[in-house]
């Protein structure tokens, strides 16, 4: 548990060290600010335009600080054999990567809260210059933040399995952009296939389809954004389904990833 702990901590000090994350940050205060005066835009709907530019931006900055960071943790450390010298010492593997996912999973939760603090200003601005019939459910804009930053928990989990087996930065980087913008269309190809459509789709290529959709992660299970938007009421039984979801799928990518760098050569 010293050993996680202490890695845990070293990983947070080398991404509170990595100036690319100051640019994101103010890159998304300058998003805030743009807010707004950008929902202006939308002449009887300005709430809900700002809540959804606040929610698009927020999976945006998560993507890129996902991305960049899951892909290039491991990676950079190998490049620099600090890795090597770390884990040539009595030291579990485990614990190396959990540090650093764990060490991942708070710089995304402190983006996610830090966003969404700025964003309930946004929307309250936006609100006071043009005040909408329906009124802001501020319990579901919360809970599909959380959602998105579980999306990106997820995808996290992917981007470590590619860092695990990779030796280059691009293979986990390209991967994971690819992974997520499937993962993202899937139940669109999913749905489609189930129409009338469907119907003239050769059986091996459904259920070829089929299998990819249920290897692929479902990140649209994760997307509140027309609830938080339009106020709408949330589900219980499918929250609790996306939640056991994302453990199982999380769990498993963990547990692939672990698996793979405790079997990694490193020289």
């Amino acid at each position: 548990m010293d050993t996680f702990q202490n890695l845990y901590r070293l990983s947070v000090a080398s991404l509170v060290r990595d100036r690319l994350l100051y640019l994101v940050f103010s890159l998304a205060v300058l998003a805030l600010v743009l807010i707004p005066p950008f929902s202006m835009f939308s002449m009887r709907q300005v709430q809900e335009l700002s809540v959804t530019l606040c929610l698009s931006a927020l999976s945006f900055f998560l993507l890129v600080v996902t991305v960049l960071t899951g892909s290039s943790s491991i990676w950079r450390d190998l490049e620099k054999r600090y890795a090597v010298s770390v884990l040539g010492l009595p030291l579990p593997r485990r614990d190396f990567v959990l540090g650093k996912f764990c060490a991942i999973c708070t710089l995304l939760a402190v983006v996610s809260l830090l966003f969404a603090a700025g964003s309930f200003a946004a929307v309250k601005v936006s609100t006071a210059l043009y005040p909408s019939e329906i009124p802001t459910q501020w319990g579901t804009f919360a809970i599909a933040v959380l959602f998105t930053y579980l999306k990106y928990v997820l995808l996290l989990s992917l981007a470590f399995v590619f860092s695990a087996v990779s030796t280059s930065f691009y293979f986990p980087f390209l991967a994971s952009v690819a992974v997520f913008i499937a993962g993202s269309a899937s139940q669109e190809v999913y749905e489609y296939m189930l129409g009338p459509y469907g119907e003239r789709i050769a059986p091996t290529t459904k259920a070829l389809t089929k299998g990819i959709y249920y290897l692929l992660p479902n990140f649209t299970a994760f997307d509140l954004s027309a609830q938080a938007i339009y106020s709408l009421p949330l589900v219980g039984g499918t929250l609790l389904l996306t939640l056991g979801y994302f453990v199982c799928y999380t769990g498993i990518m963990l547990c692939i990833a672990v698996w793979s760098f405790s079997r990694r050569e490193l020289s």
